[in-house]
């Protein structure tokens, strides 16, 4: 325990000199009961900016918001409902169902803490550094702690002169913040210790996420973009994957990828587990990982079409595209599975689920329903290839295939965005500020954009991840003694049972 608090210290010093606050001219946003935006990522010329995705700003002098919907209020808070749906129990049925029976317990374990954790670490500096305004890469220290968020700020929609309240947008960023680590358990489960597991996700939290969700989702909302002039100056002002014109509607790069990268990166770091490939290590209870699939399903809904910020036609679109998306990918799986192996499965049916779901994040709002529906078919066939071909080629132990499904599948659906958004083939192309329609869809200057967000997460998250490890190991010890890994981590690490006979 000590040695943890010493590495919260250490993490909070380095937060200290991160970018934000050597940026000794950096403007920090000050909360006005107007401010605020929300995400979406928008061609870096003088107007265009999508309209879509989760994240919040606060504009210097920003013009006067000054309808709040009920209805858009109610909403958020339901979709922020569906969200942690997703985690616990969703999330936490889903893994452990996976894992052997001697460590259900512990992937529930992890993921609770780790869900808890990480919301408290968003309220404190989280949120501050997200979606305030510092520089490219991270945002400033004027909102710790939410000082100056109250029940009468404001955070701004993708319509300008409409807003929701700041507190509601707070909630729902903080579920996106804490079940985005969360996913990374699946790529270390039945091996990891738990005081290294929850020191790695403080420093890759602070110093991967945020940053990430800074770069996509920060800009200075729809009020700012008044006139070419004024469009230049909110620009320069965003993330720095804003100003690259990378469209995210919902994490395949913040959380899909970021997570995927993370993951990969501890498999190989921590090792295989002991048996791996010579002992059968199959799913205990399909039963459970069916039923977190499926609450994986229903909350999703919340985090995708919960990140149009406003109950209206875009956001209808967003669940269209979620559902029948998701619908076809299990199809193209089970389809696939059934073909290659003789038998379609369940696993595999479930599995092409959260395919089609983590691949449609990106996109759902900004492409047309038939363009979902083409995502969510070549979701379900490549991604099984990622859990099959890929993990055997790249030889490591992704317990729980969180690279093949999140990673491939993130990589997939954001840059099939940048193809079917455009307007030509039913989506929504790229809105225009300043001049209130939509503007020019250029789909090779799109995929430039999206090819740098893809890149950044993979990079960004890569190197963050290596350096986390890495200290962790040194602090910790990354992995439990072989004789607590045959054991199982119920018992050797919680001193407990999933189940007793």
């Amino acid at each position: 325990m000590k040695r943890f608090l010493a590495l919260l210290a250490l993490a909070g010093a380095c937060l200290t000199l991160s970018p934000a606050a050597l940026a000794d001219d950096a403007p920090v946003a000050s909360a006005t009961a107007s401010t605020v935006t929300a995400p979406t990522v928008a061609a870096p010329a003088p107007v265009a900016t999508p309209a879509a995705a989760p994240a919040m700003v606060a504009a210097a002098d920003p013009a006067p918001v000054d309808k709040v919907d009920k209805g858009d209020t109610t909403w958020m808070i339901v979709a922020t409902v569906l969200v942690i749906l997703m985690t616990v129990p969703g999330l936490a049925l889903f893994y452990g169902g996976m894992v052997r029976t001697k460590n259900m317990l512990s992937v529930m374990v992890q993921v609770f803490v780790i869900f808890a954790m990480l919301g408290v670490l968003w309220c404190v500096y989280g949120y501050s550094l997200a979606f305030t305004e510092g520089n490219a890469f991270f945002g400033g220290f004027s909102k710790l702690f939410l000082k100056g968020v109250t029940p009468d700020t404001l955070a701004a929609t993708f319509s300008k002169g409409v807003a929701v309240p700041e507190l509601i947008y707070v909630a729902f960023q903080m579920t996106f913040a804490a079940i985005t680590p969360a996913l990374i358990i699946g790529s270390l489960a039945e091996r990891v210790k738990f005081s290294a597991l929850l020191a790695f996700m403080v420093l890759w939290f602070t110093f991967s996420y945020i940053p990430m969700a800074h770069m996509v989702w920060y800009w200075a909302g729809p009020d700012a973009y008044t006139t070419a002039a004024a469009a230049d100056k909110a620009t320069a002002t965003a993330g720095f994957l804003f100003q690259k014109g990378a469209l995210d509607f919902a994490g395949g790069t913040v959380v899909h990828i970021n997570a995927a990268m993370a993951g990969l990166v501890g498999a190989f770091m921590i090792g295989k587990r002991i048996g791996f490939r010579k002992e059968i290590m199959a799913p205990h209870s399909l039963t459970m990982t069916m039923i977190g699939g499926s609450l994986l399903w229903a909350g999703w809904f919340g985090f995708n079409v919960g990140s149009n910020l406003e109950a209206n036609g875009a956001a209808t679109l967003a669940f269209l595209n979620t559902f029948l998306a998701t619908c076809a990918a299990t199809v193209s799986w089970t389809f696939a599975e059934w073909w290659l192996k003789g038998k379609p499965s369940l696993l595999g049916a479930v599995s092409g689920a959260i395919a089609g779901l983590v691949a449609i994040t990106p996109a759902c709002g900004f492409v047309g329903v038939m363009g979902g529906l083409v995502i969510g078919l070549l979701a379900g066939v490549v991604c099984l290839w990622g859990v099959n071909g890929l993990k055997n080629f790249l030889g490591m132990d992704d317990s729980l295939d969180v690279f093949g499904v999140h990673g491939v599948g993130g990589i997939m659906g954001a840059l099939l965005t940048g193809v079917f958004a455009s307007p030509s083939l039913g989506g929504t192309g790229v809105f225009d500020y300043v001049a209130n329609k939509v503007g020019d869809f250029d789909m090779s200057a799109q995929m430039i954009s999206q090819l740098w967000g893809v890149g950044t997460a993979v990079v960004w998250s890569g190197v963050v991840s290596l350096i986390a490890y890495k200290l962790v190991d040194m602090v910790f010890g990354l992995r439990v003694s072989e004789e607590q890994e045959r054991e199982g981590l119920d018992t050797s690490s919680h001193g407990e049972s999933a189940y007793h006979y």
